[in-house]
């Protein structure tokens, strides 16, 4: 019996080892990994780059509290905010842990209590980031949640207008949906949140945490959209595995946020800023990105031509690397790609994530566009 809580469904595998977007399993079964440990290892496993960043930093020291002054944490703010509309960073560990410090600074600021998210959305699950979220499920059994959140229906222009008023503090989404099942709204939708927060002014709150740090072929998702957010939380691919988290903002919320207003003991601490700014020297270059954007394009193109002529995928969608199928089979799929050496992840009942490395080569996701094609075929042969 295991000392472990309950609290998630694993697969019998163990992943005991891995480079690049390889991984190897207890039985020494060979995977191709497009869950990337759901968008967090960018860089794939074991990169070498990072290792080195952690190994040296390790040497040096690795916490000091944020009692002192961390010059790791100043230049890789620095780099986070460059060519942005944002100013300041702050800290922490999670996504989780970002959304809580932007519900709370939003708040602050503001001295105003509703925030607007959106049905299907994932924001964490703390008491706040729960709150925020959009989905039923993950909130049932824990009585009462706080209750300035209202949810719309996510594309819905109209009634986000209805909605918007004076209490207002914040509208918070992400801008590409990724638990909810990678969904893209209407670029009118988008232009509307932003008239919203201009004209009401309002608060925006983007979160990156799945989409931010190159994983849609831009920095952030929200340039896709010519958005301009107030507050953008990171986590996930900030580190490629080392924990850590961030919540950048513009130079106006600064005053709302000093000492004593938040805080956190390990968050910012030199391993992990050491560990992230290397992740960001690579991620955040021109020809990295473009590349990203370039496998993304190709890739779902490919997917498309073989996979939509089949009666059971309904749609196949999603910005540069993070790319959803939608399919009547999907957790039987999900098993077949696995038993055929290719990890990926659910988003939701009937959609399929792929969440491949940045770094995956073109001829591995060769190899993940035949292992596809043969599931979906081998299911579409049985049906029939």
């Amino acid at each position: 019996m295991s000392s472990l809580f309950p609290t998630y469904k694993r697969k019998h595998i163990e992943l005991q080892k891995g480079s690049g977007t390889i991984v190897f399993d207890q039985n020494n079964k060979r995977y191709l990994d497009f869950t990337s440990g759901i968008a967090v290892t960018s860089l794939g496993h074991c990169h070498p780059e990072v290792v080195k960043a952690l190994k040296e930093q390790s040497e040096r020291i690795w916490h000091t509290s944020n009692l002192f002054e961390i010059q790791q944490q100043e230049l890789l703010a620095e780099t986070l905010v460059n060519q942005t509309n944002l100013d300041a960073a702050f800290f922490c560990n999670s996504g989780a842990e970002a959304n809580e410090a932007a519900i709370k600074l939003a708040k602050k600021f503001t001295k105003r209590n509703k925030i607007i998210t959106f049905k299907n959305s994932f924001h964490g699950r703390t008491f706040g980031s729960m709150s925020a979220t959009g989905q039923q499920k993950i909130k049932e059994g824990y009585g009462p949640l706080l209750s300035e959140f209202i949810h719309l229906p996510w594309n819905d222009r109209q009634q986000l207008k209805n909605t918007v008023d004076s209490d207002t503090a914040a509208i918070m989404m992400e801008v590409i949906q990724g638990e909810g099942g990678v969904k893209v709204a209407d670029p009118s939708f988008y232009k509307e949140v932003q008239e919203m927060c201009k004209q009401h002014d309002i608060l925006l709150i983007i979160d990156e945490v799945q989409t931010g740090i190159g994983r849609t072929g831009k920095r952030y998702a929200y340039e896709h959209f010519d958005l301009d957010p107030d507050i953008v939380t990171l986590a996930k691919g900030l580190g490629n595995g080392f924990p850590i988290g961030a919540m950048l903002g513009k130079s106006k919320l600064k005053e709302a946020f000093g000492p004593g207003s938040h805080g956190t003991t390990f968050g910012g601490n030199p391993l992990a800023c050491a560990v992230s700014q290397t992740v960001l020297n690579i991620i955040f270059s021109d020809n990295f990105l473009s590349e990203v954007k370039r496998k993304g394009i190709d890739f779902i193109n490919r997917l498309v031509d073989s996979l939509m002529k089949l009666p059971f995928v309904n749609e196949i969608r999603g910005e540069g690397l993070l790319i959803g199928i939608e399919c009547d089979q999907a957790a039987e799929l999900i098993k077949a790609l696995e038993e055929n050496g290719l990890l990926t992840v659910p988003a939701g009942e009937k959609v399929i994530r792929l969440l491949p490395p940045l770094t995956v080569t073109d001829e591995e996701l060769e190899t993940a566009l035949r292992i596809i094609n043969e599931a979906f075929n081998n299911i579409y042969t049985k049906a029939i």
